[in-house]
């Protein structure tokens, strides 16, 4: 794991006008959060039942990795940063391309995919969540679920990511030796992808 405090900006050739962070392949710059609580995760549902999956948002212009984090920790379930313990990161960017249908192809300039760096945080003590701290809320429920289990019910192009990022934490998370097994299901939502796979990159 890369040491806490060598996280870098990336935002460093963006035009002034522009908000997030994407770089000249199209792959919006991404922090993704993995919040735990004992042995279990968060898993925010999108607003309007679009699914499960972890909290993450795009790098702003300007901002440091772990800046982007705790300003995404607060706008998408309302968790100020001395409520959690940051225990690491994973060491290289994340990458995943968007199915074409969700790509926006009239957005200049234009963003085929996320490249993500993902933070493992531990919740110092029980908390309310708040999904209104912005006009376009993220989710509107929340659950602890294991561990594993985000993997299975992420849409299907983000999966080979939360694979690798969950595998990567893991030993973070469950010090010791101590991570709990695979599940049952684990090699039937796991299995290579041609269309949605998951590269990583070390800038």
């Amino acid at each position: 794991m890369r040491p806490l405090a060598a996280a870098r900006s990336v935002a460093d050739s963006l035009p002034a006008n522009m908000n997030d962070v994407i770089d000249p392949d199209g792959f919006r710059a991404n922090v993704g959060i993995v919040l735990m609580y004992g042995a279990q995760v968060f898993l925010g549902r999108r607003k309007g039942g679009k699914g499960w999956q972890f909290p993450q948002g795009g790098l702003r212009r300007g901002e440091s990795l772990e800046q982007a984090l705790y300003r995404e920790l607060h706008e998408e379930i309302g968790v100020a940063q001395a409520s959690v313990e940051l225990i690491g990161q994973t060491e290289r960017w994340l990458r995943y391309r968007l199915p074409p249908r969700y790509v926006r192809r009239k957005q200049q300039p234009l963003c085929t995919g996320q490249k993500q760096r993902w933070f493992l945080l531990r919740l110092k003590q029980e908390v309310s969540f708040d999904f209104g701290r912005t006009s376009e809320p993220e989710f509107d429920e929340a659950r602890w679920v294991d561990f594993w289990e985000p993997v299975r019910e992420v849409i299907y192009f983000k999966r080979p990511v939360y694979v690798r990022a969950l595998t990567e934490l893991a030993s973070l998370a469950f010090p010791r030796g101590k991570q709990p097994p695979f599940p049952d299901w684990w090699s039937q939502y796991t299995q290579p992808d041609p269309n949605a796979g998951v590269s990583e990159t070390t800038d």
